[in-house]
């Protein structure tokens, strides 16, 4: 993309833009957002009660226990030095399981995804993730090319674990890097000096990971244009796969440690827009391809392939190449996912292990879809994945005249395609450039839940 993007005389017109269209508003891992998730779940049907028993499944399990707490973390996590109390908590998830499994359909349907996230999965000693991976594969039916990855915190990592994550099956690997600069690290209590993550990388490919990411943040406290340039440098020497880009998401009030971060400079939404268009620029140059919103991949990745074809999805671990596979989350906060419903674990650990002694699922929240909510997912994830919205394809698919019965909501992009964001006519809306950036916010014309909980979201610039 993209020289333009460093060019001097396109800043003016994105700080209008973020200043124009920042404002509270979903990350669409899914439609309805969580937050709209209700604690009424006696009328949901049972998880993929409508699912083809041979229709593929992907299992999500959270590990939930961190060493230290990373001041900017909006994730569900318990902050504790014991690592014997993974022992009692991978006994609750293997109870899970077998409550999970009793529905024998559900056992051999087709693993094709799996992935532990956090947390910090590499909590774990080896012998707790070979435990796990043992109850996994007794209890269900792996494909024999399932992709099945980890998230690891390179501060904790050693060749001991990587070896027990490879022995298991595992064949990708994603760590986070945020920010290299020291007083940026200072300022979100995370040291990690740039030589753990080259440690990290050579561990993991002297292993044979297949594919590797590295997880970079913009609109952390003390950022600047020439800092996170060198982060952004140091990331791409390393040379993973994939390389995602989050947006801090702000969200003191769900997350008190973030108010940590209020004591140091926090980048506005125009500074922001600057940090992410700069590395956007950088990374592509570097020749990986834009995938969607905040990933990037390599040319011959999986992620590209599947956006060309148009098999990309999004889900609650960001884009994903497996589409049509059902989640079934497992362990506390975990959120599970099929064609008609959503449902949330609780977040407690000690509500999480008493509903499992009653031989009770531990479930605290859910959503069932109505037809609806379907149509207007399909539409957001077509926007959010593909960046473009064919009305004539979509009209067929779902069984409505779009351009008619969404009239209202197309209504609403008249600004996106004034400011350049999106072209539109009677039959397609496609995204710009520019308008990736502002993805979000054109999503959100389409989202019927939007009006009556704006603040629970972070800003979308």
């Amino acid at each position: 993309m993209n020289t333009h993007l460093r060019s001097p005389s396109i800043r003016p017109q994105l700080a209008a833009l973020a200043r124009k269209y920042s404002r509270p508003g979903p990350r669409y891992t899914s439609y309805p957002p969580a937050n709209h998730f209700s604690n009424d779940i006696h009328n949901l049907r049972p998880f993929s009660s409508n699912t083809k028993p041979t229709a593929p499944l992907s299992l999500y399990f959270h590990i939930p226990f961190c060493k230290s707490l990373c001041w900017y973390c909006g994730c569900h996590t318990f902050i504790t030095q014991n690592s014997t109390i993974a022992d009692k908590y991978l006994d609750d998830v293997h109870k899970e399981i077998a409550l999970h499994t009793q529905d024998s359909a559900l056992k051999t349907r087709p693993v094709i995804q799996i992935h532990l996230g956090g947390g910090t999965p590499n909590f774990l000693t080896p012998a707790q993730i070979h435990r796990l991976n043992d109850r996994v594969r007794t209890a269900f039916t792996i494909a024999t090319d399932a992709e099945i990855s980890v998230e690891l915190d390179p501060r904790t990592l050693d060749v001991d674990k990587v070896s027990a994550f490879k022995a298991c099956g595992f064949n990708r690997a994603s760590f986070g890097i945020q920010d290299c600069n020291p007083d940026v690290q200072k300022a979100i209590h995370r040291i990690q000096p740039h030589a753990q993550n080259i440690a990290a990388i050579e561990m993991l490919r002297t292993a044979g990971m297949s594919s590797l990411n590295v997880d970079l943040i913009y609109g952390l406290p003390l950022q600047t244009p020439e800092s996170f340039a060198e982060t952004i440098a140091s990331a791409i020497a390393l040379q993973p796969d994939r390389l995602t880009l989050f947006s801090y998401a702000h969200v003191p009030w769900m997350k008190p440690s973030q108010k940590q971060l209020e004591k140091s400079a926090l980048p506005d939404a125009e500074a922001k827009l600057d940090l992410f268009t700069q590395a956007v620029a950088q990374i592509e140059s570097a020749g990986y391809c834009y995938i969607g919103m905040d990933h990037f991949a390599r040319v011959d990745d999986e992620l590209v392939k599947a956006r060309t074809s148009g098999t990309l999805q999004r889900n609650f671990q960001g884009y994903s190449t497996r589409a049509g596979s059902d989640i079934l989350g497992l362990g506390v906060s975990s959120i599970s996912q099929d064609q008609d419903s959503y449902r949330q674990n609780v977040k407690d650990l000690k509500c999480y292990t008493t509903q499992l002694d009653a031989g009770t699922l531990p479930v605290e929240r859910g959503y069932a879809l109505s037809d609806e909510d379907k149509r207007r997912r399909t539409l957001i994830m077509e926007l959010m994945c593909n960046l473009h919205l064919d009305f004539r394809i979509h009209s067929n698919r779902l069984g409505v005249n779009i351009p008619e019965y969404y009239a209202a909501e197309i209504a609403q992009l008249k600004s996106f395609v004034e400011d350049g964001l999106l072209t539109q006519n009677d039959h397609c809306i496609q995204i710009t450039d520019t308008g990736r950036f502002f993805i979000r916010n054109i999503a959100m014309a389409f989202d019927s839940h939007l009006r009556t909980n704006e603040q629970a979201h972070s800003k979308t610039v």
